[in-house]
């Protein structure tokens, strides 16, 4: 699922397939429609996961992954709690480092945020920690080959592939 935010693309990043690069007035008049499942402000800007692509798509029988923070997940979760098709469709995975050092050499060996950002991401980070047990799934990272295998094993259980 193509999420919506308003932060600028980064190099290498299409509109529509990375996310839907949408300027403040843009996203604003769409939380005004309730037009989002969910969507925060995350380190100065707005993301969102738009409620119709994820409503239609799991209408149609199909399954959507949705790659969210903690306060985006939690919010969906809220929702489904009220919603039955989202609810029965919801399987929630938290993927979290094994210290915050660890999460700062990565930060900053991908070397796409500035130092102060790092630190403001660090600080969510360790606030974000305690939310591991709203989680229905919860695995410290490795690579990123091997957390996403292990999303995938996720998802073949849930849908009772084993």
């Amino acid at each position: 699922m193509v999420t919506c935010t308003t932060r600028a693309p980064r190099e290498g990043e299409t509109d529509g397939v990375d996310y839907h690069f949408l300027g403040e007035e843009e996203f604003g008049r769409r939380v005004e429609a309730g037009e989002f499942l969910e969507q925060a402000k995350v380190y100065g800007r707005r993301y969102g996961t738009l409620k119709k692509d994820v409503l239609e798509q799991l209408a149609a029988g199909g399954d959507v992954l949705l790659v969210n923070d903690v306060q985006g997940a939690l919010a969906v979760q809220e929702l489904a709690a009220g919603d039955v098709r989202l609810g029965e469709a919801l399987v929630s995975v938290y993927i979290v480092t094994e210290t915050i050092d660890e999460l700062r050499a990565r930060l900053v060996s991908r070397g796409k945020d500035a130092l102060d950002v790092i630190g403001e991401r660090l600080a969510v980070a360790e606030s974000e920690i305690a939310e591991a047990g709203h989680f229905d799934h919860v695995r410290v990272s490795g690579s990123m080959e091997e957390d996403w295998q292990w999303v995938q094993e996720v998802y073949r259980e849930s849908r009772g592939d084993e």
